[in-house]
This record gives C-alpha cells, sequence and structure tokens, in this order.
C-alpha cells in the first residue's frame, strides 16, 4: 500500500461530491449508488485529487467530513479510493464496503486495506 493513502486511516477527512449520490459517471453512464467525491488540495498517482466514497448517508452531498476508516487498494489499477463514513459508523465490515461499491468496483480487481 502507497503511504499516501496510509496516512489518512483513522483520520477525518473532508470530501467535496463531485458525483453524489443518484448522478451518472460522465463517461460511462453507470449510476452512483453512494457519495463519491475527492479530498481537496491532495494529489493521487494518477495526477488528480485523491478520491473517496462516502458511505453511511443515503442522501446526495455536496461536502462531508467523517472519518477514512479503510482503504480500496486496487491491484489493477493506480487509483485507490478511501472509504469515509460518519463518525458512529466505524463498524462497517469489508463485505458491506464491497457491496456498497460494486456498483464501479465491481469492473477492478482490489482489496480492503485496514489501520
Amino acid at each position: 500500500m502507497k503511504d499516501l493513502y496510509k496516512q489518512y486511516l483513522g483520520q477525518t477527512v473532508n470530501v467535496m461530491m463531485d458525483r453524489p449520490l443518484g448522478s451518472n459517471h460522465p463517461k460511462y453512464g453507470f449510476k452512483y449508488e453512494v457519495n463519491y467525491g475527492f479530498v481537496p488540495n491532495t494529489k493521487a498517482p494518477d495526477g488528480d485529487e485523491i478520491d473517496a466514497y462516502v458511505l453511511g448517508l443515503n442522501v446526495p452531498l455536496k461536502n462531508f467530513s467523517g472519518k477514512c476508516i479503510a482503504i480500496i487498494h486496487r491491484l489493477n489499477d493506480d487509483d485507490d479510493k478511501l472509504v469515509v463514513v460518519p463518525k458512529n459508523t466505524e463498524g462497517i465490515t469489508d463485505e458491506e464496503i464491497i457491496k456498497l461499491t460494486s456498483f464501479q468496483e465491481k469492473y477492478f480487481k482490489s482489496i480492503i486495506l485496514r489501520v
């Protein structure tokens, strides 16, 4: 795992949503089943800001501050994702993360990394 992502585990992070719950992917057209965005003022290996899934809230959001509980580490892509949740929902399981993000992650081989 890249140290770049590891530093966010267990930390409170701010996420700006560029693809809120219910929106469509601009290129591939699939629907976002959770809020998805980026951590401002960061840089991922792909040159964009670090991406994050926000789980545990079922309304479209513009921004969110929560706890990073896991990293979806893509084995066949260099674009890992943070998993961010509200403070009192840190108990979400790896299986739940996989299920909630499968609308997009099913196209990649990945593992869930935690502290």
